[in-house]
């Protein structure tokens, strides 16, 4: 945790900083968050709570109520969803692969363990079992507790819970699934995830589990200009060495300070027609979603020149030997639950 620091911010008032990312301001009777997107920027929430903070076996994680973005989930550092604008990337994750796979009935996802991902999936009406496998069992219990526009997935009878490895569950099922969503936390070095996105892992675990015409979508981390070469067009690369038809989209999500990148990959090719896609989700799906149509789909899939020759031309493979990673951490010490 470290100790608290005092540091004077002029007008006669000062701001206590913590070494765990919080601060306080004693002016304004607020605390305040930061998170360190690397060694030289950070991005700052200001708070009315903490819900829940603590380190599970695997990560450490916190629940944040924040004045500009709601309810926000935090692990290892890193910003996974806030309540105001996560409808941006769960409905680009799901509902592109769910769109153009001709009738996806079962689905497996990795992760998701806040539940949006299942509840944009538990959307479509020919879905007949969802299987959302996280390695978190903390995570899942605060996020069913607190992220109650999530109550209706979590017991929704086609959603099956399992708490485990993704790649174990996976190998062990006898079950192939019409589509696989990768919701996994971002790579970073001593996390639990960055093994689930590696050339092996594909090929030779999650590949052989979906069915014809099956279709795999990942998050891929962040993909703007300054910041697409960490992950995102490594994942890409990778997936372009497994699957005979890749397509990468982004998308802006403002909690994140950054555009974020998606990968979809089949050995069946993707049709990209706006309106065939509007068509699609006119009639599959319960409800109207908020950010996602076919033009917009669409739109997302043509990247700016600078990250388009990048993905062209980047030959990094990710595999265990040569992974690369987000600045962040992986597991941390025990913490306080006070600020």
């Amino acid at each position: 945790m470290g100790e608290a620091v005092e540091l004077s911010v002029g007008n006669g008032y000062q701001m206590v900083a913590k070494a765990d990312g919080f601060t306080e301001d004693s002016k304004n009777n607020c605390c305040w968050y930061e998170e360190e997107i690397d060694e030289d920027i950070k991005w700052s929430f200001a708070l009315n709570s903490v819900l829940h903070r603590g380190t599970s076996e695997f990560q450490e994680i916190a629940l944040l109520d924040t004045k500009r973005f709601g309810k926000a989930l935090v692990i290892d550092g890193k910003m996974q969803s806030s309540e105001m604008d996560e409808f941006i990337y769960h409905e680009c994750l799901v509902h592109p692969a769910l769109s153009f796979h001709p009738n996806p009935e079962k689905v497996f996802i990795m992760g998701g363990g806040e539940g949006s991902t299942a509840r944009e999936i538990l959307k479509h009406k020919n879905i007949e079992k969802v299987v959302m496998c996280d390695i978190d069992k903390e995570v899942v219990d605060f996020c069913r507790m607190y992220l109650t526009a999530n109550s209706k997935a979590f017991a929704d009878e086609k959603l099956h819970l399992v708490i485990n490895d993704a790649k174990a569950e996976i190998e062990a099922s006898k079950e192939k699934f019409d589509v696989i969503v990768g919701d996994l936390a971002d790579p970073v070095e001593g996390g639990p995830c960055y093994q689930l996105y590696t050339k092996s892992f594909y090929e030779q675990v999650l590949k052989p589990k979906l069915n014809d015409k099956g279709i795999f979508v990942t998050q891929a981390g962040p993909a703007g200009v300054l910041s697409h070469k960490e992950v995102f067009s490594s994942i890409y690369n990778t997936l372009k060495q497994v699957f005979k038809y890749v397509v990468a989209y982004t998308a802006h999500i403002p909690s994140f300070a950054d555009t974020w990148g998606w990968v979809m990959a089949s050995d069946e090719a993707f049709i990209l027609d706006a309106k065939q896609m509007d068509a699609n989700l006119k009639d599959r799906i319960n409800g109207e979603l908020l950010y996602l149509n076919g033009d917009s789909f669409l739109s997302s899939t043509v990247m700016n020149k600078t990250v388009k020759y990048s993905l062209l031309n980047e030959t990094h493979v990710y595999t265990e030997e040569s992974a690369r990673f987000l600045h962040g951490h992986g597991k941390a010490n025990p913490s306080n639950s006070n600020i």
